[in-house]
Order: structure tokens, then sequence, then C-alpha cells
């Protein structure tokens, strides 16, 4: 098996046959002065030593000079072992609220807008965990299966938005509910999920969810984002600014819910931790993530190619040399050989 490193280079090629054009013109434009100017006999008196087919031999040495070298430049490149690479980790779920509270803005820009720089900070701290995404309001929607490609986590990341689950509410149950499907039960990798909200939940069950995830060995940590003095709602209609009222017409105040977030951290011996400052939000998971046992998780074979430009790349220089140190003179023992009539 071979693949080529710098395809590129292989245009280079098309210099060689533009260069032998151009040797034919300038062999018949000097042959045709010479005739101009002499006999061939008068010639051949002149420089009696003057080989044709060595000039034609040197430029042969130096178009296979510059081919052998080009294909170094491209650098062939073979496969010749399979090469078995391992991966440790922990699987890391990130529940992140898009529920329309997480518009306020007690916590600058606002509180999603926070939740998601967290998730960034963290997922650009990683190195060989697995990470999934999880949507969550009055119910919780798969945002992205686990992996290890942190490109896509953090675009589908910045994707989150509070417009995509319609129904109004936050349920944190169901995001639990939703995590403990994410994880490959045959890869026994610490698994842990991570809650990032202001804590409000519409629904009763978020603490029995956490501990019956926990006791399928899902750890939680909980950030909540938000104040509990809490802020208004506001709701944005082109260029006018609103804010959300409840069904008597009275201003919406979201407050977060410290105590909620806590108990479920407590239940499931996880951490929780107050997101209003990112590093330290960030330095403290990844300090407990560390304390973990990072278990294999994924083993790939590939085949390991060997780069073979060295060979091509001398092959070019031993041609340059002969190129270099071969003259146009006739040689002596050749001569005597007669297998040339000009040689």
């Amino acid at each position: 098996m071979i693949q080529y490193e710098q395809t590129p280079y292989f245009y280079l090629l098309l210099l060689i046959p533009i260069m032998a054009l151009g040797y034919v013109l300038f062999t018949v434009w000097k042959k045709r002065v010479h005739q101009r100017l002499a006999s061939a006999q008068m010639l051949s008196l002149i420089a009696p030593e003057r080989s044709f087919f060595k000039g034609w031999l040197k430029q042969c040495f130096l178009w296979l000079g510059l081919a052998f070298i080009t294909l170094a430049l491209v650098n062939p490149q073979i496969g010749t072992e399979l090469e078995t690479v391992k991966r440790e980790g922990v699987d890391l779920v990130f529940a992140v609220d898009v529920s329309k509270s997480m518009l306020a803005e007690d916590i600058a820009p606002n509180r999603l807008a926070k939740a998601k720089r967290l998730a960034g900070e963290l997922i650009n701290q990683l190195v060989s965990d697995r990470v999934g995404i999880i949507a969550y309001a009055s119910a919780a929607i798969p945002h992205l299966p686990i992996t290890t490609d942190y490109s896509a986590a953090r675009m589908f990341l910045a994707s989150l938005d509070t417009n995509m689950i319609s129904s109004q509410g936050t349920a944190i149950s169901a995001a639990i509910r939703l995590a403990e499907t994410y994880f490959d039960d045959e890869n026994q990798t610490n698994r842990v999920v991570c809650i990032l909200s202001d804590g409000e939940d519409h629904g009763k069950d978020a603490l029995a969810a956490a501990q019956q995830a926990a006791s399928k060995g899902i750890t939680f940590f909980t950030v909540v984002v938000g104040t509990e003095k809490g802020s208004v709602i506001p709701v944005k209609q082109g260029s006018t600014v609103s804010y959300k009222k409840d069904e008597n017409g009275e201003v919406v105040i979201s407050k977060s819910d410290t105590q909620q977030m806590s108990a479920i951290a407590d239940a499931t011996n996880g951490l929780f931790l107050d997101g209003s400052n990112t590093e330290e939000v960030v330095s403290a998971i990844i300090e407990e993530l560390k304390k973990m046992d990072k278990q294999e998780f994924e083993a790939k074979q590939f085949v390991k190619f060997k780069d073979q430009f060295q060979w091509f790349l001398g092959i070019g220089l031993l041609f340059l040399v002969l190129d270099l140190f071969l003259f146009f003179r006739k040689t002596q023992w050749v001569k005597k050989l007669n297998l040339f009539q000009d040689a």
C-alpha cells in the first residue's frame, strides 16, 4: 500500500518535457548555425573531440535527476505495519438547560451564553476523554452523541439556543434519564454528567432520577449559572424588547436554585459549583476528572506509513552529479571501439 504525501509537486514533472522540447529546438538551431558557418568536415577538424552523443546523455542525466528529486518532494510512503493506538479517558456528557429562563441577564451576557462558555472551556482542556451534549427544557433531546471529535463538540455547543424546544418549563429529570442512555455499557469507563443550569426545575423527581443514575455508576457535576437574587427574562421581537410575564400579568423574576443543584451533586458523590467564575469552575472539574481512574475505551489499528523520499533524493542527486562530471569530449576507450560514428 502506497500513498503520496505532497501530490502537488507532481506538477514539477511537466518541466521535463518542456526542457526536452527546448533542448531539441536548441540543437536544431545550433546545427543550422554550424552549417552556415562551416561544412561538417570543417567542423570535425575544428572540434575533433566534441561528442554529439554526450550532449544528449548529459541532458538525460539532468532530466532523470529532476524527476527523482520531484518524487522525493512528493514523498512516497509505503505502509508496512499496523500500529495500535489506545485511548483512555472519561465519558463526559454536558446537559445544558435551554429553557427561556436561561436568557436572564443576571450573569453576563446571559445564563445560556455563560453555560456555553463554561462547557467550551472545559472541552478545550480535555485530552482523550469523550464528550456528548444534551439540550433540555421541559423535555430533553440528544444534541451530540458521545464522541472524541472536539471540533464537532464545539460546533454543536455553539448552536444551542432557547428555541430548540418549543414547550416551556424545565425538567432536569428528563435530562438525567436521557443521559443514562448515552453511555456504552460494553466499555466501562468513568461516566460523568455535567448539568449546566440555573437550577429551576418544574419537575418533582430530579433527585430520585439522579440517585437512580448514581446506582449505575454515573457521577454528576452540577454548575449553577445565575444568581439567587435573580433577574427578569427578556423577550425580544425584532428590535422590541419586553419581559416575560406570568398568567397574572406580573413580570417574572427568575432566580437560580442552588439547593436543588447541590442536592443532585451530593446524592451522586459529585461536585457542585457556582458558575460565576469560569476559570475556577473549569479548574475544579478538570482536577476532579484527573483523579478518576482512566479506562481504555478505544483501541484502533492504523497502517503505519514509512517515508521513502530519501531513496529518490539519493538517486536524483547521483544523476545530477553524473551530469556535472560528464564532459562533452569523446571518451577515448569508446572511440577505440568505434561503436558510434560520433563517439
